[in-house]
């Protein structure tokens, strides 16, 4: 069993930033970082291995957000600049009961509770 607490989420005008975190109780191969807006379905943000460091991001975040994890604290970052009016949702913290990193929800088994993200213009 995996239990996720994710923080950091807020408002902030469009051009500003936010640190999301997210500590993990349990063991994990992988932590990923999703993302639901009103209406719309969940997405794949970024993804990091715990060993490896391999990454994955969506193609709307690239440049602007990074995954970073501090394996000793157990804890993953998203760090998001130059956040976009579309970048507002819900972001959740993820791992998969496995050991791969996918984009797809349906991949992972234990989730946060999430914290939302507002961005103004």
């Amino acid at each position: 069993q995996v239990q996720l607490v994710e923080s950091g989420g807020g408002s902030v005008q469009a051009g500003g930033s936010l640190r999301l975190s997210c500590v993990a109780s349990g063991k994990s191969y992988c932590m990923a970082w999703f993302r639901q807006a009103p209406g719309k379905e969940r997405e794949g943000v970024a993804g990091i291995y715990t060993y490896g460091g391999s990454i994955y991001y969506a193609d709307s975040v690239k440049g602007r957000f990074t995954i970073s994890r501090d394996n000793a604290k157990n804890t993953v970052y998203l760090q998001m600049n130059s956040l976009k009016p579309e970048d507002t949702a819900m972001y959740y913290c993820a791992a998969p009961a496995g050991y791969v990193c996918s984009h797809s929800p349906g991949a992972y088994e234990y989730w946060g509770q999430g914290t939302q993200v507002t961005v103004s213009s």
